[in-house]
């Protein structure tokens, strides 16, 4: 560490999140949420109760696919601005295998990791995959609008593909919400925005040595 590191480490912090993407980032969690719900009580009798949420039954399918309209444009803008932090680098292989030195908080023995380490990434990932697949087997689901357009098969097919990338959307982000409650910073980093250089130094190094850098 430089010197000029050391006093970035101990005495700056750094915006972590601008306004913007927070506030592009709480859209997407929102939107997922609300389809989360929606999408359960349509999924099996025993969550019919969560349309109460909504107004009802017929008001619940009424504001479901509008409510993945909205997802899937937030999310559009959310991946534009983050695409290039995500790419995968043999670094990201090297991180996840020291995955077991990540969950003992053995930080120094993790390689550095730049904005968005690779378990972000793979949250990034399946998200995006999630998004899009949702979307495209949404509106051949949505007999308002598309329910003459497609054969009864493909609908069959895509009420199936509709519920298995639901299943993996949600189990991601339960997973993505434990990691960020475990990982103390990160629900701040993602309400307020600023984090020190000591947070960065410990999780993200690489990229507060590319803060550091344009700062000087």
């Amino acid at each position: 560490m430089t010197s000029f590191e050391k006093v970035a480490v101990v005495r700056d912090t750094y915006t972590r999140y601008n306004a913007s993407e927070r506030a592009n980032h709480w859209l997407v969690v929102v939107c997922a949420i609300l389809l989360m719900l929606s999408g359960l009580a349509f999924f099996h009798p025993a969550f019919f109760w969560l349309t109460a949420l909504f107004g009802g039954g017929q008001a619940a399918r009424a504001i479901h696919p509008w409510i993945g309209v909205v997802l899937a444009g937030s999310f559009t803008v959310m991946g534009v601005r983050f695409f290039r932090q995500n790419v995968w680098t043999r670094d990201d292989g090297e991180w996840l295998g020291h995955i077991g030195d990540v969950i003992n908080h053995r930080e120094d023995k993790v390689p550095e990791a730049g904005r968005f380490n690779a378990a972000q990434k793979l949250v990034f990932y399946v998200m995006f995959w999630s998004v899009i697949t949702l979307f495209l087997s949404g509106l051949v689901l949505w007999q308002h609008y598309f329910g003459d357009a497609f054969p009864i098969g493909l609908q069959r097919f895509a009420g199936l593909l509709h519920a298995g990338m639901a299943a993996a959307m949600i189990i991601t982000m339960i997973v993505h919400i434990y990691a960020a409650i475990w990982n103390v910073g990160s629900v701040r980093a993602m309400t307020r925005g600023p984090v020190t250089g000591g947070w960065l130094w410990k999780h993200h190094r690489k990229y507060l040595r590319e803060e550091v850098a344009g700062r000087k």
